[in-house]
């Protein structure tokens, strides 16, 4: 069964040890570099099957800062990610649809979150759809890896 919870310093060595695959590195990038961007709006969570961290992603409190097209009550989905190890099993899916759960209860004062995915990034893309989120037909220009679809999803 699979479960998002807050990260805490307990999981950090647990969580730098997080791998996705050669070709996925370039999109998601260094766990280490990931982990600086982690503050009081920027907050850090685990994505866990049982008692093992599979994946991993934060929200961004202040996404609308550094991302115009988002406005003050909007979100932001970053650098989501599941380990190499456990790809292929479903688990983005139902991260995915966990989320969904924990934005109502924790973010209820915010209408929309957002995430950018690289347009080469197909299945990522393809799961972000699966799981509600809507492509808005404008690429974000500002990713390191080239343009990104801008997708959003209401909750």
């Amino acid at each position: 069964m699979i479960r998002i919870e807050k990260m805490t310093t307990k999981h950090v060595g647990r969580v730098i040890d997080l791998k996705v695959l050669p070709e996925q590195q370039r999109f998601v990038g260094p766990v280490v570099d990931i982990l600086a961007l982690v503050n009081a709006q920027i907050r850090p969570y685990i994505i866990c099957d049982q008692d093992e961290i599979v994946g991993f992603f934060i929200l961004d409190t202040v996404f609308s800062q550094s991302h115009d097209f988002a406005d003050i009550h909007d979100l932001g989905l970053r650098k989501f990610f599941i380990d190499q190890a456990y790809q292929g099993k479903g688990f983005a899916r139902q991260a995915l649809q966990c989320l969904d759960d924990h934005l109502v209860e924790e973010y209820a004062r915010y209408k929309h979150i957002f995430l950018t995915v690289n347009c080469l990034n197909t299945a990522a893309k393809a799961c972000y759809e699966k799981a509600g989120f809507k492509d808005t037909q404008t690429l974000y220009e500002g990713g390191p890896s080239g343009p990104q679809h801008i997708m959003i999803k209401s909750f």
